[in-house]
């Protein structure tokens, strides 16, 4: 946008006149004001010039040789580019009421008869120029309000730290209109730089960074450093804003070239910019700090090991959703008795505390009851008599129960609203029809169904956090599980690549386990 419609002060003016002598008149009194002024003696020629240049007002004769300036007017205000640039018409043939009517009809902002006054011209070129400056200057405003606006939601949207840096970056160079760069640490404390308009340098030095930080910006609050020599800006100087929230927190920083940030607009502007930034850094610090809580507490409820057993390996994994900090309910436990093992995988609906508390509660419950010898069917009843008395809200909780006898080769399982065991072998894969009314509904239950387990078997037990997909049906997630699985590859190998292949993304937690009987 041109300084002078921003600020006032001389403007740039074309004049349209066929006529010599009134051209020569109304330019001299022009510059004289101290205005630049470009002259057009045919409407074509104002038109290309219109076209080439920026003008803040045009000072128009009515009769042209080529065009009437009626229809020069039209054009002008019809032009997005050139609508808002005051038309000042002057005409000493077109001076009945009728013809000013016309020409301010058809978009003159003022309309002057000839001969006119030096000072009655300039007069109503100056209230034409305050008028266009006033509106020029509130658009100019609106349209930044607007980038900021659109750049705070950018901020705010981001869900990683490579994303809030790549918005923080764009929003400055969008808002001010230059180059920007915007750096942040992480909780891991890496550096994260994103640029806009320029690139970054090659791996800024973190230290250094965060030396230069501390020493401008020391306790919490916002930092403006002008002309400054930012290490993580590749031009130099910059104006950078420096934003901390909490005494122990790293600030962020977003730097732009200092020749975009001249005046208090621009500073503020910066400085909102900075603090969006900080906001949003603040949010994802404070997520990624309740989510390892929340991993570390769930980890401390499920079992440190696995029991060894040469005849029967297993490996199990357990992986909360990526999307969410809160404690989930998803579980599993391997429990070594006399003459077999019990093993479960269950799963408490919701993500809480309450979830996370109710797991706990039916995972000591479970081994009460397997250590006082009951058979798996009973155990699930007698847990669901518990989530009825102490948790008949919250407490929907499915699990699956495997008996495994090695003296026999069988096992005997029993299941509660859960998905069923994959059985692996060298006939291929199948679920394992085994089926009954989640815990915590008090419906009765089948007893548990026996099922061989030859050497070469392999088990994988699993909660739906693995195979479910919003808007997909479930069982098209466990057929495509049931196609992934092999019987020769290793456990571990088998578990990640699961995870990997499958667990990506997911809204919710994951737990799975492999058991594999051996000859």
């Amino acid at each position: 946008m041109n300084p002078t419609a921003m600020g006032g002060g001389p403007a740039r003016v074309l004049v349209v006149d066929d006529l010599e002598a009134s051209r020569f008149i109304a330019c001299t009194w022009l510059r004289r004001n101290g205005h630049t002024v470009v002259e057009a003696t045919t409407a074509a020629e104002a038109l290309v010039a219109l076209e080439a240049d920026s003008f803040d007002l045009i000072l128009l004769d009515v009769h042209l040789p080529d065009m009437s300036g009626y229809d020069v007017t039209e054009r002008i205000k019809s032009d997005p580019r050139t609508s808002s640039i005051p038309v000042v018409m002057l005409s000493a043939t077109y001076i009945e009421p009728e013809d000013k009517v016309t020409g301010l009809t058809r978009g003159a902002d003022a309309y002057l008869t000839e001969p006119v006054d030096p000072g009655e011209l300039l007069a109503n070129v100056e209230a034409a120029l305050r008028y266009h400056r006033a509106r020029a200057l509130a658009e100019h405003l609106a349209a930044r309000l607007t980038r900021l606006t659109t750049a705070t939601f950018a901020i705010n949207a981001a869900t990683t730290f490579d994303a809030l840096a790549e918005a923080a970056a764009i929003g400055a160079a969008d808002v001010l209109g230059t180059a920007a760069t915007a750096v942040l640490t992480t909780p891991s404390n890496s550096l994260r730089v994103a640029a806009a308009g320029v690139g970054p340098p090659d791996r800024p030095d973190i230290a250094e960074v965060e030396q230069w930080m501390s020493a401008r910006l020391s306790g919490v609050g916002v930092a403006l450093v002008e002309d400054g020599p930012a290490p993580w800006h590749p031009v130099q100087p910059a104006a950078v804003v420096l934003v901390r929230t909490k005494p122990r927190r790293p600030p962020i920083g977003i730097a732009v070239a200092w020749t975009a940030v001249t005046s208090d607009e621009d500073r503020n502007l910066l400085r909102q910019l900075g603090q969006a930034t900080a906001l949003a850094a603040e949010g994802l610090h404070t997520f990624a700090e309740e989510h390892s809580l929340a991993l570390t507490l769930q980890r401390s409820l499920l079992p440190r090991t696995l029991p060894r057993n040469p005849a029967l390996p297993m490996t199990a994994r357990y992986v909360p959703a990526s999307s969410n900090a809160e404690i989930g309910g998803d579980f599993y436990d391997v429990i070594e008795l006399d003459d077999h093992v019990l093993i479960a995988i269950g799963d408490v609906c919701g993500h809480s505390i309450e979830a996370a508390t109710v797991m706990a509660e039916v995972r000591h419950t479970l081994r009460a009851y397997a250590v006082d010898g009951h058979r798996p069917a009973e155990i699930l009843r007698r847990v669901d008599a518990l989530l009825q008395r102490f948790h008949p809200i919250g407490g929907l909780t499915t699990m699956c129960l495997l008996r495994v006898d090695l003296a026999t080769g069988t096992m005997a399982v029993a299941n509660a609203g859960h998905v069923p065991p994959l059985v692996v072998d060298d006939q291929g894969a199948r679920y394992a029809g085994v089926h009954g009314p989640l815990l915590g509904i008090g419906l009765a239950r089948p007893e548990a169904t026996e099922l061989p387990l030859p050497p070469g078997t392999t088990v994988l037990l699993i909660t739906d956090g693995l195979v479910e997909r919003p808007g997909v049906d479930l069982d098209e997630g466990m057929e495509k599980l049931r196609g992934t699985v092999s019987n020769t590859e290793d456990m571990d190998d088998l578990a990640d690549r699961l995870l990997t292949e499958l667990g990506q993304g997911k809204q919710d937690d994951i737990a799975l386990l492999l058991l594999r009987r051996l000859g």
